[in-house]
């Protein structure tokens, strides 16, 4: 393995761990309460659902390498989404009450590289389509 191979391995490893976590934290935690959140900030409750799921599921095709491009393209219009929507108006570091954009942005520009890239160590995609 080269070095650029195992720092996007790596990259692809930690993006997809916490977008699974966050995910799970949502269906976990009771996903009503994700559902009362969007529908209160103007955004149909159908879409924590999708967001979730995506989160979830998403995150599981990246640690194991499964669509990584494409997976990483939705996770960018979710982050764009989290940025524009949510987190914009509070800032890049946010306020006592709300995380600012931060770790939304390093979440975008890890996907960004991952579309840009792929990545193809210990992935099932590379296993599967040489």
């Amino acid at each position: 393995m080269d070095k650029l191979g195992v720092s996007t391995l790596l990259l692809r490893l930690v993006l997809g761990v916490s977008f699974f976590i966050h995910g799970l934290v949502k269906f976990q935690g009771g996903i009503e309460h994700t559902v009362g959140w969007f529908d209160s900030i103007g955004i149909l409750g159908f879409f924590a659902y999708v967001v979730a799921t995506l989160e979830l599921v998403g995150g599981i095709a990246l640690i194991l390498g499964i669509g990584t491009r494409v997976v990483s393209a939705f996770f960018i219009v979710l982050m764009l989404g989290a940025i524009v929507k949510v987190k914009f108006a509070v800032g890049f570091l946010g306020t006592p009450e709300m995380a600012g954009y931060e770790l939304d942005l390093a979440f975008l520009v890890i996907a960004l590289f991952l579309v840009i890239n792929g990545s193809k160590y210990l992935s099932i995609d590379e296993a599967f389509f040489k």
